[in-house]
């Protein structure tokens, strides 16, 4: 027989497992995300110079 008792531990538990594996996946992503920040902001600083020296060349 299937006790009422049971199945609510089961589906906690299933939730905190979700819950922990939402909580590894949003850090890893907003780790990731910072460090392509960091990236991007030093490719847009390097455009920044490849065009100002474009312009300088053109006059």
């Amino acid at each position: 027989m299937f006790n009422l008792g049971d199945f609510i531990f089961q589906v906690l538990m299933f939730l905190f497992l979700i819950g922990i594996i939402s909580i590894i996946v949003g850090a890893s992503k907003s780790l990731f995300s910072k460090k392509k920040s960091n990236e991007n902001n030093r490719i847009e600083q390097k455009l920044d110079k490849v065009i100002e020296l474009l312009e300088k060349d053109k006059n």
